[in-house]
């Protein structure tokens, strides 16, 4: 290839770089995965422009633009409230969205799964006993049951705060297996989003066909927004790291592993966020039993479109953002 083909065929992507760094250095906001992807790419042409002795103008061009995104990327940040409030309204819903085909398959490999055993152990409660141990079973209908002690009965507040120390433990054990696994090539994620998938769901259909289902919706709706989806999430992470074990591209397979862990440890950041929440509404609101079920099963509902709407919209730029970008562009 010769250097006016190599320039004619790679400018697009170089300027796009340009107009990523100019974004970054004026207005202090850019896509942290496509910076990198475009950074990778032009180290890449600037090795192949050394190796093949192209004309001066051309490797210092490479040069410069490698530089200035290695400086963007490796920056001294602020991990102070500026950056905490970045993460969770900006980076967070954007690396989930970056990540939608990994979440996608995460989803149906834990809601078939959960559906799938509810419905066969709400037609045979007694195939629960093929999932689950017979002492489990009876734990769970003394939980949900009707009696004074179970789940949900009055507690002091120093049992509230034990409580919510035992679900912080739970929960981030749970999204933790989720995302680690996946190192095993991302079968070790899908294993423990499935078996997470089948347990909720065989306890669920079990529960409801023994006749505790208002005891026991009541109990999971509010925080089942933030739990559920947060091993969901944990599970995408973690296919992320098999599928760049799997297929590592150019790079080798340590290296592209790492390159996925980067991009993938900030929606571990908020599986995190999503896991102390969960703890914190199931421990001081859902095992409460003097609030209705209706009026859990309302705030459960106003729960549930919080979350899918905020990872859905929140930190996408606005219609007057992406209007006056393009003008500048």
């Amino acid at each position: 290839m010769t250097p006016l083909d190599f320039e004619a065929a790679y400018a697009p992507l170089w300027a796009e770089l340009e107009a990523v760094i100019r974004t970054a250095e004026t207005k202090r906001k850019f896509d942290g995965a496509r910076l990198a992807t475009l950074y990778r790419r032009v180290c890449e042409h600037l090795a192949l422009a050394q190796a093949r002795a192209y004309p001066i103008h051309l490797t210092q061009r490479l040069e410069g633009l490698t530089q200035s995104a290695h400086r963007l990327i490796y920056r001294r940040h602020d991990y102070g409230l500026a950056r905490f409030a970045r993460l969770a309204l900006v980076d967070f819903p954007e690396a989930v969205r970056a990540h939608r085909i990994y979440l996608l398959v995460s989803a149906l490999m834990f809601m078939l799964p959960l559906l799938m055993a509810g419905w066969a152990v709400w037609r045979d409660p007694g195939f629960i006993l093929h999932l689950l141990d017979a002492s489990s079973v009876q734990e769970f209908d003394s939980m949900y049951g009707d009696s004074a002690e179970s789940l949900g009965r009055t507690r002091s507040a120093d049992d509230d705060w034990q409580m919510f120390g035992y679900y912080i433990m739970n929960n981030i054990g749970i999204g933790f297996r989720c995302f680690a696994a996946g190192i095993f090539a991302g079968v070790g994620s899908a294993a423990v989003v499935v078996f997470n998938g089948v347990q909720i769901g065989a306890v669920g259909g079990y529960l409801i066909a023994a006749g505790h289902a208002q005891n026991f919706l009541s109990f999971v709706v509010t925080h089942s927004a933030f739990e559920l989806t947060a091993i969901v999430l944990a599970g995408a992470a973690g296919l992320r790291l098999g599928y760049s074990w799997v297929a590592p591209g150019r790079h080798t397979r340590l290296e592209a592993l790492r390159l996925a862990a980067r991009h993938a440890v900030v929606i571990v950041y908020g599986v995190i966020g999503l896991l102390l929440i969960a703890a914190a509404v199931e421990a001081f609101w859902s095992s409460a039993r003097w609030i209705a079920p209706a009026v859990k099963y309302g705030v459960g509902g106003a729960c549930w479109v919080l979350v899918l709407a905020y990872l859905g919209w929140q930190g996408r730029p606005s219609a007057a953002a992406k209007t006056g970008d393009e003008h500048a562009g």
